[in-house]
């Protein structure tokens, strides 16, 4: 039960590289496990670049979108933890609730997941699917605003459990993340919260000061730096873990030459193309007894601890946006990512 619409504003497109358009579609149905969330921000994420322009395929036609906060609006008839009304969002990653993985509370590597913007119809419209609305749907806290919220879905989650899971950083250790878009600033502002030393690593001034404005005690700018090793080796002793927040091959061997012995490397940044076979100095991972882990977002089950760090005051979520616009503004931000020039640092939510 709930609100009844037919039809709503959406993003669309139809072919890989063809601009988007604005356009009226049906109302997607909402299933017997899910829920129909009527948006009210949704972030741009490189991702949803990387779809429309065929490096990550999806089936055509497709409304882009993965990070959005919203408030449901209809709930299928087998849920019974959310309710018309309430305030929520979900990882870009839905589980199918049903698997071995899910039940353990592990849906972001769900074997029949789907991703809304890129198995299906995604967030870039009025309304969106949420499918297994019990695994997959979080609560938000009144405190934690919809541009925050919007924010959390793909970049700053990942970022969160790359960060606290997967690198394990405790207060005092030293953390150079490599790249400084929404997931990298993500892992910078996440990282300096619980005390770590954080070195930050980009091409862009804008996205180091950024970076530096989030808690970053060091920046090293890639373009002036021929051997990012031997730069975060002179800024730390060798780092206690690494991220590689961009995605590749010179990034990640980098990333993991940096490291001390039995050191973390978190890989975060999608390697597509010929990097998706990128080597690693894996004599030194042998001998130093590296861990080289690969983080893919994160399930709701984990959304409580970083949903407790933002009402505490400690994550601050609105610092990482930097421009907030409209469906139109969405398609603008998306094309211009064909840029390879460093553009304006922070994350871009659109409300529809």
């Amino acid at each position: 039960m709930g609100e009844v619409v037919n039809t709503m504003r959406a993003v669309v497109y139809e072919q890989v590289g063809e601009r988007p358009l604005v356009r009226e579609v049906p109302v997607p149905v909402c299933p017997p496990d899910g829920a129909l969330v009527r948006v009210e921000a949704t972030g741009v994420c490189r991702s949803d670049w990387h779809a429309w322009r065929g490096h990550d395929p999806v089936p055509l036609p497709m409304i882009p979108g993965h990070e959005f906060a919203g408030v449901v609006a209809e709930i299928g008839t087998s849920v019974t933890r959310f309710s018309p009304g309430d305030r929520v969002t979900a990882p870009f990653v839905n589980g199918c609730g049903r698997c071995r993985w899910c039940l353990r509370g592990e849906a972001q590597v769900c074997p029949d997941q789907t991703q809304p913007g890129f198995t299906r119809d995604g967030a870039f419209a009025e309304y969106v699917v949420v499918t297994a609305a019990e695994t997959n749907l979080v609560a938000l806290p009144d405190a934690v605003s919809t541009d925050a919220a919007a924010a959390l879905g793909c970049r700053f989650a990942t970022a969160f459990r790359a960060v606290t899971v997967h690198g394990g950083v405790r207060a005092g250790d030293a953390v150079a993340v490599f790249g400084c878009g929404g997931v990298g600033l993500s892992a910078v502002m996440i990282a300096s919260a619980l005390g770590a030393r954080v070195i930050a690593i980009d091409v862009s001034h804008a996205a180091l000061r950024r970076a530096r404005a989030l808690g970053a005690t060091d920046t090293i700018r890639a373009t002036e730096t021929p051997d990012l090793e031997r730069a975060v080796l002179e800024a730390t002793g060798g780092a206690d873990v690494t991220i590689d927040a961009l995605g590749s091959a010179r990034t990640a061997a980098a990333a993991v030459r940096s490291l001390r012995r039995r050191g973390t490397h978190v890989q975060v940044g999608l390697m597509l193309g010929r990097d998706t076979a990128a080597p690693l100095p894996w004599d030194r991972v042998i001998a130093w007894e590296l861990t080289v882990a690969g983080a893919h977002g994160m399930s709701a089950r984990d959304y409580p601890a970083m949903l407790a760090m933002i009402v505490d005051g400690r994550l601050d979520p609105t610092s990482l946006v930097g421009t907030v616009t409209d469906l139109e503004g969405a398609i603008d931000a998306l094309v211009a990512m064909d840029d390879p020039r460093p553009g304006i640092a922070g994350i871009v939510v659109a409300r529809p």
